[in-house]
């Protein structure tokens, strides 16, 4: 059976090795080939290898692929997403949904400080201040999964990777910025929407 050739490029080869060694310092043992492929398919800023593999199938569309246009988000992600948030932008419960898990730990990742190392008390103290049900072990465990957030072997270290949000994310994280500002209600409305 012959191999499917499948492209890899980048935009930022630094964030890119910023992002796999962190990958890499999270981990106990080294990634299994799969593994691998997911780390290297995150680096470049991809959901997952599969993914990567859709794309270079053409069975996604690319963000590039309509010109001058950026990538439309899904709406209806983004406000199932939303409702997990109060006002003040804290996640009020753990999703049931990966996909709106992953989507709403980027609203978290927005609100971690750049280029600040925490240890795990101050990290799980941090992410009280975003969530209310409290279990902020699921919350790093996932973001470092995601290759949001990256962790030292041993556990001590937690920082947040820096990475370009995805359109879901980026539309998730602005709404809550509005929302918490007062321009937005909870379902996406204006203020002068809600109030009537």
């Amino acid at each position: 059976m012959p191999r499917e050739l499948i492209p890899y490029a980048t935009d930022d080869v630094s964030a890119l090795a910023k992002s796999l060694r962190s990958q890499m310092t999270a981990r106990t043992k080294p990634p299994s080939h799969v593994e691998m492929l997911n780390m290297l398919a995150r680096a470049a800023g991809h959901r997952n290898f599969q993914h990567l593999r859709a794309l270079a199938a053409g069975l996604v569309p690319r963000a590039s692929d309509a010109v001058g246009a950026p990538a439309q988000a899904d709406g209806a992600l983004v406000a199932r997403a939303a409702r997990c948030f109060d006002a003040q932008g804290r996640l009020t419960s753990w999703p049931a949904r990966r996909s709106v898990q992953d989507l709403c730990l980027w609203a978290i990742w927005s609100a971690l400080p750049r280029d600040r190392l925490f240890d795990e008390r101050g990290i799980s103290a941090l992410l009280d201040t975003l969530h209310l049900f409290g279990d902020p072990a699921i919350i790093r465990r996932t973001m470092c999964h995601l290759g949001l957030m990256s962790r030292t072997v041993d556990g001590r270290d937690y920082r947040r990777i820096e990475r370009a949000p995805t359109p879901e994310a980026a539309a998730l994280i602005r709404l809550l910025r509005e929302r918490a500002r007062g321009a937005v209600g909870p379902q996406g409305q204006g203020a002068a929407e809600t109030s009537s």
